[in-house]
């Protein structure tokens, strides 16, 4: 799309133009389309700021950098905060510090699950640990989920010991789902602590349990 094309459709009522055109900005460099962009930050409506999100990751600058964090801190859509996060994970380890400060600042599931799911991705075992905790202390059940099977990503990195007690605590839980979590995160070690610990899982009261423990001897 030509340029003076997307400026005209920027401008459209018709948020549909709007999501084509910012769209059609990836084939523009930084300088060309970072400007553009960043000019709808508070578009009315959040799909369009959601493409505006993830375009912004596609052109890494100062300026899309801290477009980002903006959006992460203020915008009122999870859906858009999340879509931001993921691409401010592309600026690889300068987005750590945030995604953690992000997590911690904000309980929304969405957002804290697509964290998980980045930190993972950039291989920093100290700051999963740190959120993995803070998502466990927390009251949604998918992110304590999520942080369960998160802990099982540590296996044989620098906090392979911290992760696995955590794990080893966390096989006592009440809630049958975080169990389930368990038993698979556990498959990831191979001491001797995590094979006694699935055996116990193998013989739990609930039958998914069991069948979450018991899955690999079954293949």
């Amino acid at each position: 799309m030509e340029l003076h094309q997307i400026e005209t459709d920027l401008q459209n009522s018709d948020f549909k133009y709007r999501l084509d055109a910012i769209a059609a900005l990836n084939d523009y460099p930084a300088e060309v389309a970072v400007p553009l962009l960043t000019k709808h930050l508070h578009d009315p409506e959040f799909l369009v700021r959601s493409f505006v999100a993830r375009g912004l990751g596609k052109h890494q600058t100062s300026e899309s950098f801290a477009a980002l964090l903006e959006i992460i801190k203020f915008d009122n859509t999870p859906n858009v905060r999340a879509e931001a996060a993921n691409s401010l994970s592309l600026f690889g380890r300068l987005s750590v510090s945030h995604l953690v400060q992000t997590f911690f600042m904000d309980e929304h599931w969405l957002l804290r699950r697509t964290i998980l799911a980045t930190l993972v991705e950039l291989e920093c075992p100290e700051e999963i640990l740190e959120v993995c905790v803070q998502g466990l202390e927390g009251e949604d059940a998918s992110v304590r989920e999520a942080a369960v099977d998160t802990l099982g990503s540590l296996a044989g990195s620098r906090q392979h010991q911290a992760a696995l007690s955590q794990l080893l605590i966390l096989k006592n839980s009440q809630s049958e789902r975080i169990r389930i979590q368990v038993a698979y995160a556990l498959k990831h070690f191979d001491d001797p602590d995590a094979k006694e610990a699935l055996a116990q899982l193998r013989q739990d009261a609930n039958h998914r349990v069991v069948g979450a423990a018991m899955e690999d001897l079954l293949q």
